[in-house]
């Protein structure tokens, strides 16, 4: 051995200078689960990334479709879909474009507000967005008691609920068709101030009226009772027809239910049957009730009646269902209308005269003494003639009138 040389000397062992192959295996196998954590780290990063992408696509995908298939489909088209279908359902987004913001407003009542607008294809519509000062609770009622009735129902005269919007914490609002000739109301008041009303064309309209409250009563799988009939729920289109709306306080009844039982007075005063404000039994006769002193208003804008605000509350003069019934009863109704330049004279005392004792059969204070809404519909088309009526009014004459209309629908009535 030179003397640069150096030995090594090992003790009952080999010797080695590298480690051995056991250690060399096991950093080996380190490396490899640490890789192989590593990605599956970023596999499960990379699958949750496209995940939340494809979750995005899919909802802005949703979003647009409703205006991607209206946009492509031609007016006609869409109302023959939407026969068929379900009502659509709107975002919020969509309806502030469709109504540009809210920007014109067509009327307001009692549980929202009323908007024009139109849809991708140019459909006009009407955009109803219940006021958001409601409870929570009533907010629902009316939005399940609207969409729940007239959703259901496909009539000439009815209105057509073409969508909805139903957002827990804001909107919450109804798209019907548009009514290009707005209420019966409106209509009313501007023919009188125009020098009267067509009684040929009221007429017509009165009894599109009962075609669709016939439809509600006794066409429909379930009952619907509409409870708010009055000429501010009726609505005409560019040809006049009319269309019952506002079905925020309707209800579904069982047909094999004979009555329903309601927590509080429904409608509007001057047009809801006595019933409905005395915690007595309900049917659908307080409809036929207030359709009959629809028929009286219409009548009365074709009159010549001008009500005196000075005269005391049961004066005949000042309320027009009692005046018309005080000349009526007398053979003197006629003298009461007002002859249309477009109307034939006979035909219009004929028809004033038909509409009112139509109008006296529904409003008797008794509900099983008023006729189903299928006799009023022949009645008024003259397919059957109308018996003389009894005074509807009889229990105002009354010393208690009230307590005589009480005691009188709860003794004889038969539901």
């Amino acid at each position: 051995m030179t003397q640069n040389e150096t030995t090594y000397t090992c003790i009952d062992s080999p010797c080695s200078v590298f480690p051995d192959d056991k250690n060399k295996h096991e950093l080996n196998g380190l490396q490899a689960a640490a890789i192989f954590i590593f990605s599956l780290y970023i596999a499960l990063a990379l699958f949750y990334i496209c995940a939340k992408w494809l979750i995005a696509i899919k909802s802005a995908t949703d979003q647009h479709y409703t205006d991607t298939v209206m946009r492509n489909a031609t007016v006609e088209r869409f109302v023959l879909e939407m026969a068929e279908e379900k009502p659509i359902r709107f975002t919020p987004e969509q309806l502030a474009a469709y109504t540009r913001n809210y920007s014109v407003r067509l009327g307001a009542g009692g549980f929202g507000t009323v908007y024009r607008g139109a849809l991708p294809n140019g459909l006009a519509v009407a955009v109803k967005v219940l006021h958001p000062g409601l409870d929570t609770r009533s907010s629902g009622e009316q939005f399940m008691a609207e969409m729940g009735t007239i959703g259901r129902t496909h009539h000439i005269n009815l209105v057509r609920l073409y969508g909805f919007c139903f957002d827990a914490d804001a909107t919450r609002a109804l798209v019907y068709e548009f009514m290009e000739n707005g209420s019966l109301d409106d209509y009313l008041s501007s023919a009188r101030r125009a020098g009267g009303v067509s009684m040929p064309t009221v007429a017509a309209i009165a009894t599109g009226v009962a075609r669709g409250l016939r439809y509600l009563h006794e066409e429909c799988q379930r009952k619907i009772v509409h409870y708010d009939i009055k000429p501010g729920n009726v609505l005409l289109d560019a040809a006049l027809t009319p269309k019952v709306a506002d079905f925020g306080l309707a209800r579904l009844v069982n047909r094999a239910d004979t009555h329903v039982s309601l927590s509080c007075g429904r409608g509007t005063p001057g047009y809801a049957a006595p019933e409905v404000w005395m915690e007595l039994r309900i049917t659908e006769k307080c409809d036929v009730y207030s359709f009959g002193m629809l028929l009286l208003k219409i009548v009365e804008h074709g009159s010549n009646h001008d009500a005196d605000a000075t005269a005391a509350p049961e004066s005949s003069r000042q309320w027009f269902p009692m005046a018309a019934w005080t000349r009526y009863d007398a053979g003197e109704l006629m003298d009461l209308i007002v002859v249309h330049h477009d109307d034939d004279p006979l035909c219009r005392g004929e028809l004033a005269e038909r509409m009112c004792k139509v109008a006296f059969w529904c409003a008797q204070q008794r509900p099983s003494a008023r006729p189903s809404m299928s006799a009023v519909v022949k009645m008024l088309e003259g397919e059957t003639e109308i018996a003389p009526p009894p005074n509807p009014f009889q229990y105002l004459m009354m010393e208690t009138p009230a307590a005589n209309l009480r005691m009188a629908m709860e003794s004889s009535s038969t539901y």
